[in-house]
Order: structure tokens, then sequence, then C-alpha cells
């Protein structure tokens, strides 16, 4: 069965070049103009992935993301933001939220197909990971398991978004290994992915606050990037 997209873009032309190219490509679309129908269709039926307009009236796209990603129900979604501002504070903060990847407007149909299909690839992959091994990292009081997609300090459960699971996991994997914010960006994300370093740095700030004492593992390496304590 093909994925099940649903759009949430709040301009009429926008809205139909994304249904139209989408399923053109076979996808499963739906499309609504506003987050607060774009959160109630994804309540209903979560879709495979979710494509939403950060600039939206009544209930903005940071906002339908952060629900969405605190609903356990809707938590798996795929999310790819659109924003028309190209504000790297905007993409930021929502792939803090948990976003999977996003496309700047004015953008080509070939770009937007090619980009979901990447997030959806992506997806697929970590769920074969996940069903195929029991990946458990175990560093004093640090817990990840893969598997469960569960972070534990202390023996208590952490919350992460995707992305910072998967930064936390692509350095507690290869621990005392350096890494680049580049070679970070694309071990998690994939090959060219278009967001500046600075975003890297962002998470690993967040990574260490939410993981308390067990954040000291995350080493800075001055002038080349971060490496997991050994």
């Amino acid at each position: 069965m093909s994925a099940s997209i649903l759009v949430v873009e709040d301009e009429e032309d926008i809205r139909e070049l994304v249904r139209f190219n989408l399923s053109k490509e076979g996808f499963q679309v739906r499309a609504v103009a506003t987050g607060e129908e774009g959160l109630a269709t994804a309540e209903f039926r979560p879709p495979d992935l979710l494509l939403l307009d950060l600039m939206l009236p009544g209930i903005d796209g940071l906002t339908v993301c952060r629900k969405l990603k605190g609903n356990p129900k809707t938590r798996g979604v795929s999310i790819v933001i659109l924003t028309a501002k190209g504000e790297e504070a905007d993409v930021v903060a929502g792939l803090n939220l948990g976003a999977d990847d996003y496309i700047t407007k004015p953008f080509s149909p070939s770009v937007l197909v090619a980009r979901v299909k990447a997030v959806l690839r992506r997806g697929e992959a970590d769920e074969q990971a996940v069903q195929g091994h029991e990946d458990v990292i175990e560093v004093r009081n640090l817990k990840i398991h893969l598997g469960r997609h569960e972070v534990r300090v202390d023996n208590g459960p952490v919350e992460l978004t995707s992305t910072e699971f998967r930064v936390l996991h692509f350095l507690a994997r290869r621990p005392g290994w350096v890494f680049t914010r580049q070679q970070i960006l694309d071990g998690v994300h994939g090959d060219n992915y278009a967001i500046t370093e600075r975003a890297v740095d962002v998470q690993i700030v967040g990574l260490r606050k939410k993981l308390s004492t067990a954040g000291e593992a995350i080493e800075t390496v001055r002038g080349v990037g971060y490496r997991f304590k050994e």
C-alpha cells in the first residue's frame, strides 16, 4: 500500500500543487488549510508523513508539530516543515520539536517529491533496524535502547525528539570517535541535508540538558566537533 500524506497549508495554490504532484507519484494525499484541521485529521487517522506549513492562521505550524509529537497516537508521524521565511531559527525550532526535514518556499515539485521519499525511506530503515536488532548501549548511568526507541538515565525515562535520539545513538555507538558537525548531520539525516551545522550545536545543548549528569558523556572537541566518552 502506498504511503499516506497529510498536507497542512493555508495557501490554496500551494496546497493544490503539493497534492497534485504527490498524488501523481502514487501517494494517498489528504490536504487541509488550518492547523486545527491538521491536528484533528492526523489524530483521527495518523498519516505516514505530514507536510506542515509554519505560517498558518490560528494554530501555527510549530504548535501543531509540538502537539503531534506530544501525543502518543501521532508521535511516530514523520513531519516535513514547509517554510517561506527561510529563517534558520524556525527550522531549528521545528527540528528540535521532532520534525524530520524542511523545504523552503518556493520549491520545485521534483525537489518536494525527492525530499518526501527520502524521509519515508529513513522511516522504513529505522523500522527495519528496530525489528532486526536488539541494540542496547549502556554507559554508566545511561541506557539507550534502539529497539524501544528509549533512553533512560538512572533507570528513569528521558523524553527525546526523534532527531535528538538519532544524534545520541549516532555518537554513543562509536565511543571515543570524534565527528564533525557535518558528519553528524550526514549520519543522522543523510547526505546533502540542507541545514546549517549550527543545528547540531542546538541539538547537543538540548541533549545535555535533558540527560542531566549523563550529558557529560558528550564532549566538545574544540575546532572539530563532538564525541561520546569511552
